[in-house]
């Protein structure tokens, strides 16, 4: 059993709402922490087909006899249960923890939630291992200090590594996924990877998306590995794929929609900046875009030339992933202007803005600070954050500390 970081938020969220939701991609071990976490709660799996008769064939008669401790696994599956979940929610809206739905796929439950049970609900989205998951390590502190205004001096004395360059690298080349982390076999985890995509691909996709073209989406999934870490253009990739720009529109919205892949959205709030105004986007887990892109081991990634866009990708996802499990809203971005200037990542949340340039290397020269520098001064940010391989958090500037990646 891995100990997973967000059940401190899980039960957070229980103490204040009657229904948690929780998402996240497939096999990122929502069922295994759920099983664990509710303890004693009956559970209905609605790809089961015993248990969806049962919920189903009277909704609001099941739900009068399972009214409370009730956890319903692949919720999306079952628009039915909705309307009438909002109809037992109301009547005794002050009672909390009451039921917890969860589901891998997230534009039905997302319309399902939004559409009859907004405001009534917590929402959590639950990713694959973070980088201390994964070691069975504690949540680094780096995220509670940023989300309680902690000042840089704060964070430096709490951001000294917990990993090693083997465990970062180990974690950078095989991603998050619990299954692979459990059973260490090189073999069994080349065959995991290649079976996910494949059902990936058939179950979740296929039910969703009937009438997608599925071969077509296979070579869609394959082109995304090559462009992770770009700035995206719909024309080259419609024209790559031999498909129209609103097919290749529809189909990022929906590899962001069943957590394939993260839309960075480009920063616009910077009315004297020319930006450039085109999304970035990344495949979600490190391990899976290795695969895509045929890497074998951690040895080739260090000569691959995707490595630097691999590497934002995890950093990222391992920042935005600590925050959720800590229960702190954010929002990302990347900045870049028609001059030139760059930030990779811009995370905007109650604590303001939080501006982060990711380095493979070990050292960051101060020259390369630039852009970062100019983000700080025009947006009035308390300070910026470079993540990199160092083995020492370090102080670059009065406004800028550097944190190896090895203490997030």
């Amino acid at each position: 059993m891995l100990h997973r970081d967000v059940e401190a938020y899980l039960a957070t969220l229980l103490n204040h709402f009657p229904c948690v939701v929780v998402t996240g991609v497939r096999q990122c071990g929502k069922t295994t922490l759920l099983s664990e976490a509710l303890s004693g709660w009956q559970r209905f799996d609605m790809e089961s087909v015993a248990d969806r008769q049962q919920v189903l064939t009277d909704v609001d008669h099941f739900l009068r006899l399972y009214s409370e401790r009730v956890f319903i696994d692949e919720a999306q599956l079952a628009p039915e249960l909705f309307p009438a979940l909002r109809v037992a929610i109301d009547r005794d809206r002050g009672r909390k923890g009451r039921f917890v739905l969860s589901g891998s796929s997230s534009p039905d439950l997302a319309r399902h939630v939004s559409e009859t049970l907004a405001g009534r609900v917590g929402l959590l989205e639950m990713g694959p291992l973070t980088l201390s998951e994964a070691w069975a390590l504690p949540a680094a502190p780096f995220y509670q200090l940023v989300g309680q205004g902690a000042s840089p001096g704060d964070i430096l004395a709490q951001a000294t590594p917990r990993l090693s360059a083997r465990q970062v690298r180990e974690y950078w080349f095989q991603g998050g996924y619990p299954e692979p982390w459990l059973n260490k076999d090189p073999e069994f985890r080349g065959l995991w990877f290649r079976n996910y995509l494949d059902t990936y691909l058939l179950r979740d996709i296929g039910a969703l998306f009937p009438n997608l073209n599925r071969d077509r989406y296979r070579q869609f999934t394959q082109l995304l590995g090559n462009v992770s870490g770009s700035i995206l253009n719909n024309a080259d990739l419609a024209r790559d794929l031999g498909v129209s720009e609103p097919t290749v529109r529809d189909w990022l919205q929906i590899a962001h929609g069943t957590y394939l892949w993260r839309h960075i959205p480009a920063w616009s709030r910077s009315a004297a900046k020319q930006l450039v105004k085109h999304p970035k986007g990344y495949l979600r887990d490190s391990g899976l875009l290795h695969r895509l892109l045929h890497v074998v081991d951690a040895e080739q990634l260090g000569l691959h030339p995707m490595q630097g866009r691999s590497w934002e990708g995890m950093v990222i996802e391992t920042l935005l992933r600590g925050f959720e499990n800590a229960g702190i809203q954010v929002e990302p971005f990347h900045y870049r202007t028609r001059g030139g200037a760059e930030v990779d990542l811009v995370l905007a949340g109650d604590f303001g803005l939080l501006p982060v340039e990711i380095k493979l290397a070990s050292q960051t020269d101060k020259r390369a600070l630039r852009s970062l520098n100019e983000f700080i001064d025009v947006h009035a940010c308390p300070f910026g954050v470079v993540v990199n391989n160092d083995e020492k958090p370090r102080l670059l500037d009065e406004r800028i500390l550097a944190l190896p990646v090895g203490g997030l």
